[in-house]
């Protein structure tokens, strides 16, 4: 064996030793540091999110089942529900159509300012809720808006009322919808679209038959984060609603109510409507998501 096929075979020995050690090394330092990592992010998940939560719970039940319910069924928890009801009946459907609309344009389309549109559909995720609320005070107020002239006219109140309530969960929530829409029909591309004009069906029909098909867990994934929303919406409503007992107060509005009044039994009782609509919404997200794959 001459001296450079010896050094070969040596190197070629010392690279193998030094992979296996270096596997050995990982072998025993990796699943601490992952281990670790876990508890780590575990224990924080529990201090943030897991105990408050489960303190909701336990001092709703604190003095029982029927003090339970004593604390979400009286008039005013039951106005504040139904408004509450009434705000996603109407909020949501309407998101639901103007966002897929919207996605349908931005993904679809090429017109001058598209960037802007894209930009103005993100506004609602960065400007505080309380100056939306005192955003439409300002424009709708009977007083001192800008539109007053146009509210007096009408005879409608919107300030301190029901459509005041709508309006501001509606501008909260606009961009849920069309968010979780537009990558949908960006990926989605034009070839189905393309084939099925050329079979001669109609705009309505390739929409109805061949892209909703292929869109509908991106519409149902925003259609649920837009509801979550606007179920715990609170600083809007709070400041263009009035905050009237038993007539402009929503869930979230009762809820402070009633913890401000030292009624903490009822408080956490109406708190934990809350908390199952939040529940609710990340199990279906991960259903939803489940699909879609």
């Amino acid at each position: 064996m001459t001296s450079d096929t010896q050094s070969r075979e040596v190197s070629r020995r010392t690279e193998k030793f030094s992979r296996k050690a270096q596997g050995r090394s990982q072998s025993k330092s990796i699943p601490w540091a992952k281990y670790g990592l876990i508890m780590v992010g575990l224990s924080f998940l529990a201090f943030v999110v897991l105990i408050p939560l489960g303190n909701i719970f336990y001092q709703a039940f604190l003095e029982g089942i029927n003090a339970y319910w004593q604390g979400i069924w009286t008039p005013e928890g039951i106005h504040a529900i139904s408004l509450t009801l009434i705000t996603v009946a109407v909020t949501v459907p309407l998101n639901t159509l103007f966002g897929i609309l919207t996605a349908w344009v931005l993904a679809r389309q090429r017109f001058p300012g598209k960037p802007l549109l894209t930009g103005i559909l993100d506004l609602p995720l960065t400007i505080s809720p309380v100056i939306v609320g005192l955003m439409f005070i300002l424009l709708f107020s009977t007083t001192e808006g800008l539109f007053k002239e146009i509210v007096l006219a009408l005879n409608v109140n919107i300030v301190f009322a029901l459509p005041g309530i709508i309006l501001s969960a509606t501008f909260i929530t606009l961009p849920y919808v069309a968010r979780e829409v537009l990558p949908a029909l960006q990926t989605l591309g034009l070839e189905q679209e393309e084939a099925a004009h050329t079979l001669g069906a109609s705009p309505w029909q390739t929409f109805w038959r061949v892209v909703l098909p292929n869109i509908r867990w991106a519409v149902l994934y925003g259609v649920i984060l837009c509801t979550a929303r606007a179920v715990g919406e609170f600083g809007a409503v709070s400041v263009v609603s009035g905050r009237v007992i038993g007539a402009t107060n929503t869930l979230t509005l009762h809820v402070e109510q009633l913890y401000m009044s030292y009624l903490t039994v009822a408080a956490f009782a109406c708190a934990t409507l809350l908390t199952l609509v939040a529940v609710i919404t990340l199990i279906a997200q991960e259903l939803l998501r489940g699909r879609s794959k």
